[in-house]
Parts: structure tokens; sequence; C-alpha cells
């Protein structure tokens, strides 16, 4: 049995885009499963083990690396998006500082697709995993105890003489069954602490779970570069199981399915689905679907066993634009896939994004006009973000590395505008879209409803309205003109 201590940190980071602090009322606070997967891992082997998830307990950078110093642990464990890169490496800075013989390993999807120009930047980080980590992690740890020969062990990144070395890719999960279910036990305050987005869930208590790995798509916004092209998924079995365990140990009622793409197989939805329903777990979820993987007769069958919401990335109202980002569907296929839904009786979550490479005032219309006339309950509207790893990324910057964009890379800030547009620009267009689908008197009834029914999202919605009033107000008094974001813009 194994005595060390590992420590899993999910840094924190700028969520929120300067301006719209606001925001933070009504945003996702959900862990990261990928850490809940490590412990478990971790743990399983014989580490003492622990998670900090640094936003959702309100922890600055250099609260948790005195959290970490205090602990003293043998090894910390950092995940890594882009966005949190700096904060990350500020903790490991100061834990460093007091204690150099701490060992830091990162991880990630920044690590994943910048990894090697990572771990020479920031030389507090002394080694990473690459992709899945559940199978690299106790290799690593192994080799590092026993100080083997670390070129031997494949999917990581190490230091040689001061130079960044990265080995062999390790091979995929094919078997996901044989991992252990996540350790929401070290979760402090689980359930009741980490909630999704407002009006995201019917009511709590709340928990994210992963059916599948992969996606085959190639969308060229999206970063792949963690879980890859291909598909793995749990049996249905195991779904099942893992959900009972969620509703009798934790008392949950809800679960979000945050895969790429949860119906990448109608085969295995369809039969978790008879699960579901024979064995009565009366359980709400949502889930992920691509707009070309919906049919009424699966939607049906998705309604009797507890789905309640479908998130579809619907992107923009412009055929054009899909074109431009490699997306097979096209706007009349995503609008017939909505009116399934809504048919369905599930309720429907359009993501869009605005601002992206050949983003237009028409196509900015188109999107406007779609949004309206969609049977949504809900959206989403990301800022165009070229995160390292996607096809887009290498297009606009080729192959260097603009660090001074990485804390702002969450999809709520400009980074890049398209020609012709400046960032107040598109401030202004966000807020008009976000307005024009929300001030529809069908959409405000269905809020609420929702808000009478579970008065906890009323709650949460009446202090994102007062901060938006007073963000609004204080605008107008600096003669910014109610715009709210810094200008941050690049073109290319």
């Amino acid at each position: 049995m194994n005595n060390h201590k590992i420590v899993f940190v999910n840094p924190p980071y700028e969520r929120i885009a300067a301006g719209y602090d606001f925001v933070k009322h009504i945003t996702n606070k959900s862990p990261s499963l990928g850490l809940l997967y490590l412990a478990a891992i971790a743990r399983d082997k014989g580490y003492q083990t622990s998670i900090i998830e640094s936003d959702i307990e309100n922890l600055n950078s250099h609260q948790v690396a005195e959290c970490l110093i205090t602990e003293n642990p043998t090894y910390i464990g950092i995940t890594l998006f882009t966005v949190g890169v700096w904060q990350a490496a500020e903790i490991a800075r100061i834990v460093k500082q007091q204690y150099p013989n701490i060992i830091i390993i990162v991880g990630g999807p920044h690590i994943s697709s910048m990894g090697l120009e990572t771990i020479q930047r920031f030389k507090a980080f002394d080694y990473a995993v690459v992709n899945e980590g559940e199978a690299v992690l106790p290799a690593l740890l192994t080799a590092i105890e026993q100080n083997d020969n670390l070129d031997t062990v494949n999917g990581i990144i190490h230091k040689v003489n001061n130079i960044a070395i990265q080995t062999p890719p390790a091979p995929t999960i094919n078997d996901l069954d044989s991992l252990p279910f996540p350790a929401w036990d070290l979760l402090p305050n689980f359930p009741n602490t980490y909630l999704p987005a407002i009006y995201d869930y019917p009511q709590g208590p709340v928990a994210t779970m992963v059916a599948s790995r992969g996606c085959p798509f190639l969308c060229k916004f999206c970063d792949t570069s963690t879980f890859g092209a291909r598909v793995r998924a749990y049996t249905p079995q195991t779904v099942f199981q893992m959900m009972k365990y969620l509703k009798q140990q934790y008392g949950i009622k809800h679960i979000q399915f945050v895969d790429d793409l949860f119906l990448a197989s109608k085969v295995r939805a369809l039969e978790l689905c008879d699960l579901l329903i024979d064995n009565k777990l009366n359980m709400t979820w949502s889930c992920t679907a691509r707009v070309d993987t919906v049919k009424p007769n699966v939607l049906k069958r998705m309604k009797q066993a507890g789905c309640w919401e479908i998130s579809f990335g619907l992107e923009t109202g412009s055929n054009e634009l899909l074109q431009k980002m490699e997306k097979a569907a096209r706007v009349e296929l995503s609008e017939q896939a909505v009116n399934w839904t809504s048919d369905a009786g599930i309720r429907s979550k359009g993501l869009f994004m605005l601002g992206y490479p050949g983003e237009t005032i028409e196509s900015i219309k188109l999107t406007k006009d779609f949004v309206r006339r969609l049977p949504m309950t809900t959206m989403n509207l990301s800022k165009f973000t070229p995160y390292p790893g996607s096809p887009i990324y290498k297009e606009i910057y080729g192959t260097n590395i603009k660090e001074e964009h990485w804390e702002k890379m969450n999809g709520m800030n400009f980074v890049w505008n398209p020609e012709g547009f400046s960032t107040q620009q598109l401030d202004r267009e966000y807020q008009n879209i976000l307005l024009s689908f929300y001030k529809q008197h069908k959409i405000m009834s269905k809020y609420v409803t929702m808000s009478l029914q579970h008065p906890q999202h009323l709650i949460r919605l009446s202090c994102f309205i007062w901060g938006y009033l007073i963000a609004k107000t204080s605008s107008h008094l600096k003669g910014a003109k109610g715009i709210l974001t810094e200008n941050t813009e690049t073109t290319l």
C-alpha cells in the first residue's frame, strides 16, 4: 500500500468576461469530471487523494497555494484549460518556493493541444500527462517512485536537461466499463454546491456524467485532442448503474450527460432508455446531440425515459457560415430537429457562437431571425474563441502561440474579430441577439412558470438581473453607451 498524498486541483480562472461579473449568478458550477476519474484511479492505487475545485470554493490562486502548502502532498495534479494556465502556473510557483520537492503534474485539454510549449514555458510544472490520464498517471507515478527511465512511459511530457520531451502517445482507453466510478465523495459538500447553469435542470440535486468519449466529427472550431475522433462508450448497463448509485447515495434527481455526442449510437441510447423505463428509476436527464442524430421515434423513447432537455450545436443561422465551420448540418435540418424535439415534449437548448471568421451583418441578422423562430426554451451564445488544438486556431495564427490571449479564452471574450467589426460592435450585437430571444413573450412565460415551480431559479435570476442593471447603468455613466466588454480585438 502506497501512503503518498496527491491533491488534484481545478485552478481558478476567469469564466466571465470583464464587465459581465453579474453572469456568475446563473453560470455552470459543475465539477471537473476528469479530476474525479483521476482521483478515483489514484485512490484505487493506494494514494491519499483530495480535490480542490477553486472557483466553486471561491479560492484565488494564492489561497489555493496556501491550501496546498498546508497539505504538503507528495504530488499535485492540475487540470489545465487554456484560460487557466497562468493561474495554475502562479499556484505552482508559490508552492515550489515553499516546497521545491513537491512534484507538480499537469494535464487536461490545453496540454493535449499545446503540451510541449506549456511545459517548456512554465518551469514549475514538472510533468504533463497528454490526452486520457487514467492509465498514464499511475504509470508515471510508478516510474518516478522507482526511478525508471521516463522515456518508457507513453503519453507524458518530461524534461531532460531543461528541455521538454514528449513520449509516444498512450493507447486510448477502449473499455470504459473498467474505470472506477468518479470520486464524487471527495467533493466538499457534494452535491449541494455544484449547480449547472440556471434553468438547465428542473430541480436539484444535479450531477454530471459521461456515457461516451470522443467525437467523429471535425468541426473547425472544436478541439478534440483529448478524447480523439473515435467514440468509445460505457455499456448502457453501467450507465444505468451509475445513475442508480447517484440517486441512492446522494439523492440526485437530474443527470447532465456532458458527452461530446451522447447520441453517437441510437442503439446504445435506446438500450439505456429501456433500462430506465423498465426499472422505473424516475430521474430526469439532459444530453447533447447533433441535429442529424435525432429522429421522432428515438425522441419519443427518450422522453419516456426521462429526457428533459437536449443541447444542439446550432452555431449560426447562416448556411454559408456553417460551411466555413465544416459543419455537416444546415439551417433547414437544424430547424427540423428542434421542431421534432419540441413535438416530443423535450426542451431544446441551442448553442450558438458570434464572430466566427466570415461573420457579417447579414449572417448576424440570419442568426437573430433563426433563434426567434425556433421552438427552443433556452440558448447559449458564446463569443468565438480560436482554441489551441482546433483547426481554426492554426488557420488564424499558424504555429504562433498567442499567450496574451490565454487568460481570456473562455468563450466570453472576443479575442479575435472578423474583418469589419470592432469589439464594441460585436458586443452590441451579442447583447441584441440574446435580448431578441429572451424578451419574447413565449420564452418569458416559460421561465416565469419554471421559476414559480422551482424558486431556486428565481433567486439566481433576481441576482443576475440586479447585477445586469447595475452594470448597464455604470456603463452609461462612464460614457460607454451600455457596452459592457473591454476592447481586446485583433483581426485577421
